[in-house]
């Protein structure tokens, strides 16, 4: 692989110090080598001309459903359980192998547009497979799993799964995929949420994944009519159900995790488990307000994402910064979820959410190359002088300033085109794609 010289940027690092210099980041084969103010020296087989530009770690999405981008549109103004019940499920039973990659491979051009580089992404029951190829062939850096559901009422027929099926069915993705693409792809367990699921396949996943050592990735406590639901069929509230049958452990990622209780943060403060924050989504659904500042001030790992595009109905990252920030201001006032606090949820936040600090969500020698650049020389992120950067990419830049995107070292979008998704053709097929999808619902 070709090494990259990239040249003159304010690198905001986003390391434990949260240095911020103007200079230099050389990548060789898919890591970062060198950082320095300059690297004159320095001979590469590419050199990006940066001067300008602010240089920053990939965002870090740690809740995507790439599944449903084709649904953009389609299943606004209801609540979650309606939303799920009178929209999604049934625009998932309909699904096909074309329809999920094309819907995989806009969310991806959407995600690389806007400075994402790496996402925890959940699939539909079937046709997994497809997405997983999108995933290979756009550049994008992905954990991802089929999504389990063996249980629950109003389910789509095509959606209602046989427990031993559902498991094996996702180990044989895992076995083909967890590592692939020089370790870009990875797999999670996916099962929907503990209404879609029996106890027999909770447990299941909770074995699975410690035999082979991976993520359980899964919706809770997004919505107070889930939360009733559970109770009424397990006795007990999500969080410590699952902490009942052995799955509350620091390879558990809980999707939203709005509506918890005293016992319910303990229990995910010592147990380790890591949760993402949805804003656009629990705002959109009126779902309600997670309590992040008590969370992260209590240790847990925060991350962020976009959800899915039918319920934000975008996949932006600068917006849910934004919006984070935003929510818990009116709420505990305007200190509090400061920019620079946001943009590492985004950053290091996200990565260690995954288990990759150690490789992903800041600018240091030996880490992936997984990069953006923003352009910053325009109207509504000016004056530059005496600049807070935090604020600036925080508060004032949108996906349209991002320049160019690298992902394990390599360009995967620069000038503001994506270089690994063919807009003109994914823009057609997600059209065609979709009209055929409904005329099968």
């Amino acid at each position: 692989m070709a090494s990259i010289l990239i040249r003159g940027a304010v690198v905001m690092t986003m390391n434990e110090r949260d240095d911020i210099f103007t200079g230099d980041v050389l990548i060789e084969n898919n890591r970062i080598a060198r950082l320095g103010e300059r690297l004159d020296e320095v001979a590469a087989d590419r050199v990006i001309d940066a001067g300008g530009k602010v240089l920053l770690p990939g965002f870090v999405q740690t809740h995507i459903h790439l599944c449903q981008t084709l649904f953009r549109g389609r299943a606004d103004d209801l609540s979650l359980i309606e939303w799920l019940k009178e929209k999604i499920w049934p625009l998932e039973a309909a699904h096909s192998e074309d329809s999920v990659y094309y819907s995989a491979m806009l969310g991806i051009g959407e995600l690389i547009r806007s400075g994402t580089t790496t996402i925890l992404d959940m699939e539909t029951v079937h046709h997994t497979e497809s997405a997983f190829r999108a995933i290979e062939e756009s550049g994008i850096r992905a954990i991802s799993g089929k999504v389990m559901m063996d249980h629950g009422e109003e389910v789509p027929i095509a959606l209602q799964e046989n427990t031993r099926q559902s498991l094996q069915e996702s180990v044989d993705l895992l076995e083909k995929w967890h590592g692939a693409a020089g370790g870009r792809i990875r797999y999670a367990f996916c099962p929907r949420f503990v209404v879609s699921c029996t106890e027999e396949l909770l447990i299941g996943v909770r074995d699975l994944s410690a035999e082979y050592g991976v993520m359980v990735h899964t919706h809770a406590s997004e919505n107070l009519g889930e939360i009733e639901l559970v109770e009424a069929e397990r006795g007990m509230r999500n969080v410590v159900y699952l902490d009942h049958i052995g799955l509350a452990r620091p390879n558990l990622i809980l999707a939203h995790s709005i509506w918890l209780d005293e016992e319910e943060k303990r229990i995910i403060r010592e147990r380790g488990v890591k949760v993402t924050h949805c804003p656009g989504s629990n705002l959109k659904l009126a779902s309600g307000v997670a309590e992040v500042p008590l969370l992260l001030e209590s240790g847990v790992a925060v991350g962020l994402g976009a959800d899915g595009a039918p319920c934000n109905n975008n996949l932006d990252m600068f917006q849910e910064m934004r919006l984070t920030a935003y929510m818990q201001k009116v709420r505990h006032g305007p200190t509090v979820m400061n920019a620079r606090t946001v943009l590492r949820m985004a950053t290091m936040g996200g990565a260690r959410v995954l288990g990759m600090e150690a490789d992903i969500g800041s600018i240091e020698i030996g880490k992936l190359a997984d990069l953006q650049l923003l352009d910053l020389e325009d109207f509504h992120v000016y004056p530059s002088f005496e600049a807070d950067w935090h604020s600036r990419v925080v508060y004032a830049a949108t996906r349209g300033d991002v320049d160019t995107v690298l992902i394990d070292g390599r360009i995967v979008m620069e000038g503001k085109t994506v270089k690994t998704v063919d807009k003109r053709i994914v823009l057609k097929e997600a059209d065609r794609s979709l009209r055929r999808l409904i005329g099968r619902l």
